[in-house]
């Protein structure tokens, strides 16, 4: 499949994000069928997204190759609506997006299958090689703990050190990089923990201070500071935990 860069993911999704603002809100049938297109887009990122750390036959498909796979199958559904069946729902947005789901999973786990050859590996060493005996989960650590290189310094073991040493090496594109950040913490963290990192980073903010981050959240009491330090830490270890190691590859 043809690589697509993290900078072409994140025009993608601002580009769509300001197209879907432009769309003014219909009933699903007087959609065009460019409009319908569109509006259900992010479903299709969400579904691809459930096979990216249990379905993904390791280094065939991408998530950016199977959003493409996903709108390919999308604009396909789209074409075959019924909508005698669809107003006769009593939940017309709930059918639809039953009705593309269905469609934009078959199409992917037939591209899948596709490009994985004949050869079919058990699901326990398809994940064996995804993990590569641990090499790519630290790289993935790497790359948080040097975004958020101030995060509980004190608390890391002396192992971790080296990942808080300071890059010197050429920035990345701010803007790039926050707006693909903010996609990962809200897919990954509850809503606290989201806040809690975008306030300390100012990802689409001013930095905020500890106590200043405490009030917003209304964490109250004399550990409130300590708690946000918690967050902080555990936001991070969520995030090394669960993001795949090609969902960060470009940027190390």
């Amino acid at each position: 499949m043809k690589h697509y860069n993290i900078q072409n993911y994140i025009r993608y999704k601002q580009d769509l994000e300001a197209t879907l603002k432009r769309l003014n809100k219909k009933d699903w049938h007087e959609y065009t069928r460019d409009e319908l297109i569109t509006v259900f887009m992010p479903l299709v990122e969400n579904v691809a997204r459930k096979f990216a750390t249990s379905q993904q036959a390791s280094g065939v498909m991408a998530i950016t190759d199977m959003i493409q796979e996903g709108n390919l199958n999308l604009v396909k559904a789209v074409d075959r609506i019924d909508w005698e069946k669809i107003n006769e729902s009593e939940d017309k947005e709930k059918t639809l997006k039953s009705f593309f789901s269905k469609r934009i999973k078959g199409g992917i786990r037939r591209e899948i299958d596709k490009n994985r050859g004949q050869m079919r590996l058990p699901e326990h060493v398809v994940n064996s090689i995804r993990k590569n005996f641990g090499k790519d989960k630290k790289a993935v650590a790497m790359f948080f703990n040097s975004i958020f290189l101030s995060i509980d310094a004190g608390n890391r073991d002396d192992d971790d050190l080296f990942m808080q040493i300071e890059d010197k090496s050429e920035p990345y594109n701010k803007d790039f990089l926050n707006v693909y950040l903010m996609s990962l913490l809200k897919q990954h963290l509850t809503d606290k923990e989201y806040h809690v990192l975008r306030l300390s980073y100012g990802l689409d903010c001013d930095k905020n201070s500890a106590k200043e981050i405490a009030k917003k959240l209304n964490i109250e009491g004399s550990g409130a500071y300590v708690r946000v330090s918690q967050l902080k830490k555990q936001a991070v270890d969520k995030l090394i935990e669960n993001v795949d190691h090609s969902q960060v590859i470009d940027f190390l």
